[in-house]
């Protein structure tokens, strides 16, 4: 087992007479080539190797690990909203907000133990985070912008990340991501209802024309992760691995 989800021995062998002369021969010929070349023997500078690249593993673990982002950074605002929420948050508020942290934690927990059931790996290096700088959840209004902004993405998100599962997928795998969609759905109508009453089939989140209309309009892991890539600076998650749709 790897430490993280995100990055021929020499044997020695006696040389008869004959493997020692094709050996100095071929030594010999080499010392020529370097000699007529002219080429430097200074060691090469290695390449230092970016320690905040992280990059998704390929296949149906690397469509659980985004899964586990995602629900990483949802549980990050609502335990922040659970902790300090807003003083102008009513009681029956806070209560959805701490189910709402109830919801993201377990998913989290469950998508931290498909990638490693014996809790052996580091799923995501320590300094790791979801900043939340760029909310203000000093108020109701923006703790609810925050929570619509991330529930509309992860509903935009899931149902393209379920076509991308490989035809070998265990049933349990996409009965759990089905469910987990089905839960983001009802959170963000929750979230957008508390907003604006009435407001999860808005314009804004479904599409208006053509033979979806009416449908929510999806992301890909593409525009997901773009969305998503301030939030986890200095880290830069690459999903180049994932079958993305063009």
């Amino acid at each position: 087992m790897s430490e993280s989800i995100f990055s021929p021995a020499w044997r020695a062998q006696p040389l008869g007479r004959r493997g020692f002369l094709r050996v100095s021969a071929a030594s010999a010929a080499t010392a020529a080539l370097i000699g007529a070349t002219g080429c430097s023997t200074q060691t090469p500078t290695p390449v230092a190797t970016d320690p905040y690249a992280l990059s998704l593993s390929t296949g149906d673990a690397g469509l659980v690990q985004y899964a586990y982002l995602l629900a990483m950074a949802q549980a990050t605002l609502y335990q922040k909203v659970v902790d300090a929420p807003p003083s102008d948050l009513a009681a029956a508020e806070r209560a959805i907000f701490a189910d709402l942290r109830d919801h993201e934690v377990v998913h989290r927990e469950v998508f931290k133990y498909q990638l490693d059931p014996t809790a052996s790996t580091v799923i995501v290096p320590a300094d790791l985070a979801f900043s939340l700088k760029s909310f203000t959840l000093t108020t109701r209004a923006g703790v609810l912008a925050a929570a619509q902004q991330l529930e509309d993405l992860a509903t935009a998100a899931y149902p393209v990340l379920l076509t991308l599962l490989t035809t070998t997928s265990g049933t349990l795998l996409r009965d759990l991501l089905l469910k987990t969609s089905s839960v983001h759905a009802r959170h963000a109508a929750t979230v957008r209802d508390l907003l604006s009453p009435g407001s999860f089939a808005n314009d804004d989140v479904v599409e208006n024309t053509g033979a979806l209309a009416g449908q929510i309009r999806t992301k890909t892991p593409t525009e997901v992760n773009t969305a998503l890539a301030p939030f986890f600076a200095p880290y830069v998650i690459s999903i180049a691995n994932l079958a993305v749709p063009v």
